[in-house]
């Protein structure tokens, strides 16, 4: 039987331009090596998932391969680096073993790159132990340093680094990804099955990939977006569409039927009436078209977003809103919270009867 691999290890980039959705750091970063102006510390602070790690490893071995010439591309100077788990190895023996091996200049290569992962889980005495090594390092020494908490590192280390801020990874470059490693691994993938494991990565692309390597070995060869929702235990676009079907219908006994068919299925309440509130969200802006770009759902659901928007009213779309969310902010309170959503739906599906009411009345 073949060993094997996660995704998130088979396909981690190997060069800059593999990286996903940071191209303005790794940009900076190509362009510091090409004019000889990369700083000796650097500090790559962002959310996990986001290619910290990566472009630390990127870096060594590119600015090592750059110094020598013409190099064979697969060659990864491995001596020249030396990685740190700050979180197991955080102590001052630690710090001062890792600053007498960076001090011995390189056999192979101009550098040697020191990366430090989870650097803000050093103690305090540690953190004191490598200020003077940071501060005025070996000519021939890199520092990186890669964190998620960059608030817990001292002002003197942060003032000592150039500091690169990793951003979220935007749900389309994960979806475009997805397909991507779908198409390798010879996978039939939807788009709205992709797009609802990218939304549910929440900007970590390695999340997304662990994600993406369950639901496989769920459907197999074909990934469907049913296949997708029953895995991740997420409500189907379509339950939402029912909802608001139902509600602008004023159909309350139908509504409160599907919101216990929902409950039936093993569904919180909770993250029902909160995907409720988004999906009014996404008809508003779905209403015009200068907003369309905020609608950040499949090529599928889109349709069906447009087609449903054209049958809300705005004034509908703001009320429903504001009873969703505040239904959302008295859940955790409330001490029944079962008939706190009913309410919520027999008062939503209330709204445009109420607006018919007040139109007669005025006339």
């Amino acid at each position: 039987m073949e060993h094997f691999v996660v995704s998130a290890r088979k396909y981690r980039p190997q060069t800059f331009e593999d990286v996903v959705g940071q191209q303005a750091i790794t940009h900076t970063l190509d362009n510091a090596i090409a004019n000889n102006h990369l700083a000796q510390a650097l500090l790559f602070t962002g959310p996990r998932g986001v290619g910290k790690t990566t472009c630390a490893r990127i870096l060594a071995k590119k600015i090592n391969q750059i110094s020598q010439g013409n190099v064979d591309p697969d060659e990864d100077f491995a001596f020249n680096v030396f990685e740190l788990d700050a979180a197991s190895n955080n102590s001052v023996d630690d710090i001062r073993s890792l600053t007498d091996q960076v001090r011995i200049p390189p056999q192979v290569g101009k550098y040697k790159v020191c990366i430090i992962d989870e650097v803000h889980m050093l103690s305090a005495s540690a953190f004191n132990a490598f200020l003077k090594t940071l501060e005025e390092p070996p000519a021939h020494a890199i520092f990186i340093l890669a964190t998620t908490e960059k608030h817990k590192i001292i002002p003197t280390i942060l003032s000592r680094c150039q500091i690169f801020d990793f951003k979220r990874i935007t749900v389309k470059d994960m979806k475009d990804y997805l397909h991507v490693i779908a198409k390798r691994e010879n996978i039939v993938a939807d788009d709205d099955a992709l797009h609802i494991i990218a939304q549910k990565a929440d900007g970590a692309l390695r999340d997304a990939l662990s994600i993406f390597d369950r639901v496989v070995s769920f459907s197999g060869s074909e990934l469907t977006r049913q296949a997708v929702t029953e895995n991740l235990n997420v409500l189907d676009y379509d339950t939402y569409f029912a909802t608001t079907d139902l509600l602008i219908q004023n159909d309350i006994p139908g509504v409160l039927v599907l919101f216990n068919e929902v409950l039936s299925k093993g569904f919180d309440a909770h993250h029902y009436i909160m995907g409720l509130a988004s999906h009014f969200r996404d008809l508003m802006v779905a209403k015009d078209a200068a907003t369309i770009a905020l609608l950040e759902v499949g090529d599928a659901a889109k349709k069906k977003y447009l087609e449903q928007s054209k049958a809300t009213q705005l004034v509908f779309l703001l009320e429903a809103i504001k009873l969703a969310n505040d239904c959302d902010l008295n859940y955790k309170t409330s001490k029944n919270q079962r008939l706190l959503v009913e309410l919520t739906l027999m008062q939503l599906a209330s709204i445009t009867q109420n607006l018919g009411e007040k139109k007669n009345l005025n006339s």
